[in-house]
């Protein structure tokens, strides 16, 4: 199965999608907003350690190559991110049931405590900034949003898939 070429143009509301998609990301990854998100869930993290405790947060321990996998960042950083945060007592190596060599990288309860109050924080000041909008349309939007993420993450596991080498058939 090949990748479908790119459409020759966008169509004008996947156009805008995308405008509005630049500008949340932008806003949502500025130092100051995640100084002052860090500052009111009193979690002194970087946005690395940040982003690597929340999907930690969302799965199964997992080995660090999967992390940077999902994170989409080399297995080094993994590596220094996974270490400051077993540093500060929000993570943990446990052995792999697959296979006891490997280790995988879990919440402790300090983890899970900070995680919740980096939400929770987060949380509060999107209710703040959407108070005007009526259940239903929160509901709306945020069906939209974890569809579209499927969607991109379907397409990225596609392609990815695509561009794995084929390993020849046979051999010792």
């Amino acid at each position: 199965m090949s990748t479908p070429p790119l459409p020759d143009v966008p169509s004008p509301e996947v156009i805008e999608i995308e405008r509005a998609l630049t500008r949340i990301t932008y806003l949502s990854t500025r130092a100051r907003q995640h100084d002052r998100l860090m500052a009111l869930a009193d979690v002194p993290l970087d946005r690395a350690a940040v982003a690597l405790l929340r999907q930690v947060a969302d799965s199964e321990p997992l080995r660090p190559g999967e992390l940077a996998t999902r994170l989409g960042v080399e297995a080094s950083h993994v590596t220094r991110t996974v270490q400051q945060l077993q540093k500060s007592g929000y993570v943990t190596r446990v052995p792999d049931p697959d296979d006891r060599r490997a280790q995988r990288i879990q919440l402790t309860d300090a983890g899970q405590r900070a995680i919740d109050r980096i939400r929770d924080a987060g949380a509060r000041g999107m209710q703040l900034a959407l108070a005007e909008w009526s259940p239903e349309e929160l509901r709306q939007l945020a069906t939209l949003f974890h569809r579209m993420v499927d969607d991109f993450l379907s397409h990225a596991v596609d392609y990815e898939a695509e561009q794995q080498p084929v390993s020849p058939a046979g051999g010792a």
